[in-house]
């Protein structure tokens, strides 16, 4: 009798052994984790800053930034603009200095020149003088002579009165030549005092021009780095922002658009922070300005990460 073959039944419910995965799904699987994690690095090691990259990839990118990198950005801007500042207070500086000592040299000169043309005139008054003196001796000369030939007493006394006129012409004259030279040499003594000092400050102009040329050669390059690094720092900032930090820096004092909390207070106007704005600045998820002053505030992390 034939033996018969038994066959497994099929049943409706699905098989509770696990399918063996291939090489090929095995690869891909790992491939799609090691793009996350990678992704995931990416986002942690993220700085505020956003290295590596050209100005056009940064210009580009300027509205995808986030607040703490505009922060950031502000605030290094912040301390270029304030390095240049300085540069062009020392350098403002000397100019005046320069422009005070010049016209300080203008006026010496002026009142040296005046006093010089004051020496003329009184050399010339005196001259007018000794030459009325010279006038006055020949005229009482010839009336002596003619009081020789007078017919009477009457013109003899008058020949007598214009001598003596002449003689008082005389001596009036010869006090105000004496007057005139003591006057003269003390207009003499003051244009020798002002030459003196004129000297003295001619040096002092030249010693400073030669600093300012110097402090201007210095300070240009510097400068100008200073104002490369300005002018990219500000890649890293929107344009809307970029003209509120322009339009903050001019109305300010001293040119400062970002400050830093100092003692729970702001570090321009010096008025107290609420905690609650406190936390949020340190929170760096949005732009927060003073209430009182209208600057960019920004925290301790900001600052330290700049330095």
């Amino acid at each position: 009798m034939a033996k018969k073959t038994s066959k497994p039944i099929a049943t409706s419910e699905p098989s509770k052994l696990k399918k063996k995965e291939s090489p090929k799904a095995k690869s891909e699987s790992k491939k799609v984790v090691k793009k996350e994690e990678s992704k995931e690095e990416v986002i942690v090691k993220e700085s505020p800053v956003t290295e590596g990259k050209s100005k056009k990839e940064q210009s580009d990118e300027k509205l995808e930034f986030s607040n703490e990198q505009k922060l950031v950005a502000l605030y290094n801007l912040q301390q270029i603009d304030s390095q240049v500042d300085k540069i062009r207070i020392i350098r403002g500086e000397l100019p005046l200095e320069v422009q005070d000592l010049e016209d300080e040299i203008a006026g010496l000169e002026t009142r040296v020149d005046n006093y010089i043309q004051e020496t003329v005139m009184i050399e010339k008054s005196m001259l007018e003088k000794k030459n009325s003196i010279k006038e006055s001796q020949t005229l009482i000369k010839r009336y002596e002579e003619q009081q020789m030939n007078v017919r009477n007493n009457r013109e003899y006394d008058s020949l007598s009165k214009e001598i003596e006129f002449q003689n008082l012409e005389i001596q009036l004259s010869e006090k105000r030549i004496k007057e005139f030279q003591n006057t003269q040499e003390v207009k003499k003594q003051e244009i020798e005092r002002l030459q003196s000092v004129l000297e003295e400050r001619r040096g002092d102009l030249e010693i400073k021009k030669n600093e300012l040329d110097d402090i201007v050669a210095e300070t240009e390059k510097e400068e100008n780095e200073l104002i490369a690094r300005s002018e990219e720092n500000q890649n890293f900032i929107e344009e809307r922002l970029l003209a509120a930090y322009t339009r903050i820096r001019k109305n300010a004092r001293n040119g400062l658009a970002v400050v830093q909390i100092e003692r729970d207070a702001c570090g321009g106007c010096f008025n107290k922070i609420p905690p609650q704005h406190q936390l949020d600045i340190r929170m760096h998820k949005k732009i927060i300005v003073c209430e009182y002053c209208g600057r960019i505030l920004v925290d301790d992390g900001i600052v330290n990460y700049v330095k």
